[in-house]
C-alpha cells in the first residue's frame, strides 16, 4: 500500500484526487495522513468528499475515513466499470475537479461512459468548464478517445447548482501528445458572464479587455445567464492557435470593481501571449495524468508551479514514468513525459 503525506508540497486537494485516479488506474491501494493539513479548513470537503465516493463506486472500492473533514484515507480499488454515473456535490464545490479524478481512468475503459455531475461549474481555484470543454478535451482527443462536454447550467459560487454532463468513448490506449511550438495563427477572444447581475458590469469588463488586449467588438461578447440558480460573474478569453486552445478565467465577487476582475484577466492573458508557449500553467498541469497513464508526451509552457511539481510527484508514486522539467533559454519550461527506462 501506497503511503502519501497530503500535506506535502502544494498540500491540495490535488494530491487525493491524483492518487484516486492512478489507484483506480494501476489496482493500488493507498493511504493517505494530512489531508490538506495547511488549509483554513483542513481534511475532505464536500467536493474531495464526492470525488473518493465517485472513485469507489466506479471502481468498486472500499474506503476508510470517506467523511467530511476527515483528514486520513485508505483507499483499496478493485475493477473500473464504465456506464452512466450522476455524481452531485450538493454544495458549490467544483464538479470539474471531480470531473477530473474519473476522467483519465475511462478513457481506457472497457466501453463507453457518460458522467452527470452537480456542483460548481465556474469556481475561483478550480478549472470552470469553458477551460474543460475548450482548452482541455479537445487534447484528450487528440490521444484517441472521444469526449463530448455538455453545459447544462452554470452553477457559481456560493449558490452552485450547475450541471454538466461528459460522453466518454474510450480507446484501447492513449497515443502520445507533443506541444513544442505555438503555432503562428492567434486568434483572442473574450466574453463576460453575468448571472442575476446587471448587464453593466459585463460590458465594462469587455471595455478593460478590448483597451487592454486590443480586441475589436466581434471579439467580445456579453453573455446573460438567465438558468443558474445564483448571481455570479466571470470573465473568460480564448486564445486559440494552430497547436493549442488557452482558456484564461476570472471571477468577479462581492466588493470587487469589474474593472478589476477584467485587468487580471487581461494580465494573465498577457503574460501568456508575451511568453510564446503554447500551454499555459493551468493546461500543463491538466495534461500530466494522461499523458503519464498513455503513450507520454512533452509540451512547452511557463515556469510550473507548486501545484504541478506536486502532482508530478504524486504520479511518481503509482507509475514508473519519467517527469522532468527542464528551464530553456527564453525562461519557458519544456515538460517530458514518459516511461522510465
Amino acid at each position: 500500500m501506497i503511503q502519501i503525506d497530503g500535506s506535502h508540497g502544494e498540500g491540495g486537494g490535488q494530491i487525493i484526487r491524483t492518487a484516486l485516479t492512478l489507484s483506480l488506474a494501476t489496482g493500488t491501494p493507498f493511504c493517505v495522513s494530512h489531508i490538506r493539513a495547511g488549509r483554513k479548513r483542513p481534511g475532505l470537503l464536500k467536493q474531495h468528499l464526492t470525488a473518493v465516493k465517485a472513485a469507489a463506486e466506479i471502481g468498486h472500492a472500499s474506503t476508510q475515513g470517506a467523511d467530511l473533514h476527515s483528514r486520513s484515507l485508505v483507499f483499496e480499488p478493485g475493477e473500473v466499470t464504465p456506464g452512466d454515473y450522476h455524481f452531485s456535490i450538493g454544495t458549490a464545490g467544483s464538479s470539474t475537479l471531480v470531473l477530473q479524478t474519473l476522467l483519465p481512468v475511462l478513457l481506457t475503459a472497457g466501453g463507453p461512459s457518460t458522467l452527470r455531475l452537480e456542483g460548481g461549474t465556474h469556481n475561483a481555484y478550480a478549472p470552470p468548464f469553458d477551460f474543460v470543454d475548450e482548452a482541455f478535451l479537445p487534447l484528450v482527443n487528440r490521444l484517441g478517445p472521444t469526449c463530448t462536454a455538455t453545459l447544462d447550467r452554470r452553477g457559481f459560487y456560493p449558490a452552485g447548482g450547475g450541471k454538466l454532463q461528459v460522453t466518454i468513448q474510450p480507446s484501447t490506449e492513449l497515443e502520445r501528445l507533443d506541444l513544442i511550438e505555438p503555432g503562428s495563427a492567434r486568434d483572442v477572444s473574450a466574453r463576460a458572464i453575468v448571472s442575476r447581475l446587471p448587464r453593466h458590469v459585463a460590458e465594462r469588463e469587455l471595455k478593460v479587455l478590448a483597451t487592454q488586449l486590443g480586441l475589436r467588438n466581434r471579439q467580445t461578447e456579453v453573455v446573460e445567464d438567465t438558468t443558474s440558480p445564483g448571481p455570479g460573474n466571470a470573465v473568460v478569453v480564448v486564445i486559440r492557435s494552430e497547436t493549442a486552445t488557452e482558456v484564461v478565467t476570472s471571477f468577479g465577487s462581492k466588493g470587487v470593481p469589474a474593472e478589476r476582475v477584467a485587468k487580471e484577466a487581461a494580465q494573465e492573458t498577457q503574460a501568456y501571449l508575451d511568453a510564446a508557449v503554447p500551454v499555459g500553467s493551468h493546461l500543463a498541469d491538466q495534461l500530466l495524468v494522461p499523458l503519464a497513464l498513455g503513450s507520454g508526451g512533452s509540451y512547452v509552457t511557463l515556469p510550473p508551479t507548486a501545484h504541478t511539481k506536486t502532482n508530478a510527484e504524486t504520479i511518481q508514486k503509482f507509475l514508473d514514468v519519467s517527469i522532468s522539467m527542464s528551464e530553456r533559454d527564453d525562461q519557458s519550461f519544456l515538460i517530458e513525459v514518459g516511461r522510465s527506462q
